[in-house]
């Protein structure tokens, strides 16, 4: 008897599922009012997109002076968000991609949650450099266009604008990959829909999907497609955004382990942040049969895995800044170790280098409440991460006259707050309005990973053993006889 999956392997779905069951878990919280914690987390998050929206005012209106930055840390609180945010969104695209093209069916339970938290990532990520240019409605100078004003046309040879491209591209096959998959699920919604206008907002976004057999094969070939044109993504987007970095000749930045590293580290905070989402959506929407602890355990893996790349980047700095022998460069890590920001640096090591570590203990892979906090320490290593970086690299400087302690002012927080705003205001306008988890994905592998189906085919291997066993001592019998 040929099975598409090992009986051994743990189910990607628990309970005694089928089709209409997996729609009806999925899709009716979507049909319901929302619940009393949906609302009192919404106004949360309003609360401080509001006060992000009051402090991106602030500075608008005063002017950049308002925020903690100075001459020698030009970079500071906004591009630290700005790269983490950037980190933040790697993890959909490669659970979407990477995973898919590998045949992982793990990721089924938690790859449209991950698509989205990418798409908001981003969008909170561009807003740090858009805003970071002080005179924000004279933005369009930046964009090539003919003009009559002189050689307004952008610099090439810049890192920064790579960025644009890089970070441009990413978001617009992001969004294709999260909205085709999004789009036979709509059009359940759009059948089962009461209300008239329900009804025509879920058919326009469904684009007239029938679910016929070509329509099925094109959905999957453009799915493929834009796994293999992503892929390279996530690889590229995040180390072109360090090369805004490596590519400069300060101390601690002019370095080739960069993108690698910072790759590396964007895959290790996205998991994270994935996780934190996961396990309170899961909660909320009472998912748990079909996010499952495989799910988290996996997830925690890939985390572990990353975070040992991490660490070992940070021993990789810390040797070649000693042979190199250049005492600049051995001077930056001295500093980031004993300087004024000790203390960021000891919180970096310890999120991202030793925590994760605990994950060897297969107990805490499978702990809830312990991955959750895990999942917020490792975001908050990974945001120091981007501190330690950009502002211990700055403050620093050739000349002692220029030396500087930078604080962050209320203006900058309160701008970081508003994108966590943002973000969640995504999320929980999303969660609500259309299914976090992929209806038809979980259908695709309920015949094989379905706790049920996996119960009736070890049901059927042991009676297959059974009758063979029976075969063979009746052979042995009548050999004898």
């Amino acid at each position: 008897m040929l099975h598409y999956e090992s009986t051994v392997r743990e189910p990607l779905v628990n309970g005694n599922k089928d089709y209409h069951q997996v729609t009806e878990d999925i899709i009716s919280p979507i049909e319901k009012k929302p619940g009393k914690l949906w609302w009192i987390a919404l106004g949360f998050a309003v609360t401080m997109l509001l006060f992000g929206v009051w402090s991106v005012f602030w500075e608008t209106y005063w002017g950049i002076g308002v925020w903690g930055e100075n001459r020698t840390v030009g970079w500071a609180w906004d591009i630290t968000n700005f790269v983490w945010w950037v980190g933040i969104g790697h993890a959909g695209t490669l659970i979407s991609a990477i995973l898919l093209l590998f045949r992982q069916g793990w990721r089924t339970g938690v790859n449209r949650a991950a698509e989205a938290m990418t798409i908001f990532a981003v969008l909170c990520a561009g807003q740090f450099p858009v805003w970071h240019m002080g005179r924000v409605w004279l933005a369009f100078f930046i964009l090539p266009y003919p003009n009559s004003r002189g050689p307004l046309w952008v610099n090439f040879n810049s890192p920064l604008l790579w960025d644009v491209f890089a970070v441009s591209t990413y978001l617009t096959v992001s969004i294709l990959f999260w909205y085709s998959g999004l789009i036979p699920d709509v059009a359940t919604i759009r059948d089962r829909a009461k209300k008239k206008f329900a009804k025509f907002f879920y058919g326009l976004c469904s684009f007239g999907w029938r679910g016929t057999a070509k329509e099925w094969q094109r959905l999957e070939a453009l799915g493929l497609l834009l796994a293999g044109l992503s892929t390279p993504l996530v690889l590229s987007v995040h180390s072109v955004v360090s090369m805004d970095f490596a590519t400069s000749v300060i101390p601690g930045w002019h370095e080739t382990i960069f993108p690698p590293y910072f790759v590396a580290g964007a895959i290790f905070s996205g998991f994270a942040m994935v996780q934190t989402l996961l396990i309170l959506t899961r909660k909320i929407l009472h998912l748990e049969e079909y996010v499952t602890l495989g799910h988290i355990e996996a997830m925690n893996k890939i985390i572990m895995l990353t975070g040992g790349i991490v660490a070992m980047a940070y021993i990789t700095e810390l040797f070649i800044a000693w042979y190199s022998n250049v005492v600049y460069e051995q001077g930056a890590f001295w500093w980031r170790i004993l300087g004024p920001y000790w203390w960021a640096y000891i919180i970096l090591i310890t999120c991202n280098v030793v925590s994760p570590q605990l994950f060897w203990f297969k107990k805490l892979r499978r702990n809830i409440p312990f991955t959750f906090v895990m999942s917020i320490v490792v975001n908050i290593g990974m945001w120091f991460e981007r501190f330690v970086i950009i502002v211990l690299s700055l403050y620093h400087d050739y000349m002692p006259s220029a030396w500087v302690y930078y604080s962050p002012r209320w203006p900058e927080v309160g701008f970081y707050i508003g994108t966590f705003g943002l973000f969640f205001t995504c999320y929980l306008l999303f969660a609500k309005y259309f299914p976090v988890i992929a209806v038809w994905e979980i259908r695709s592998v309920l015949k094989t990973s379905g706790e049920n189906y996996k119960q009736k085919m070890a049901a059927l291997e042991q009676k297959d053993t059974e009758e063979f066993l029976q075969e063979v001592q009746h052979e042995h019998a009548l050999a004898a006889h």
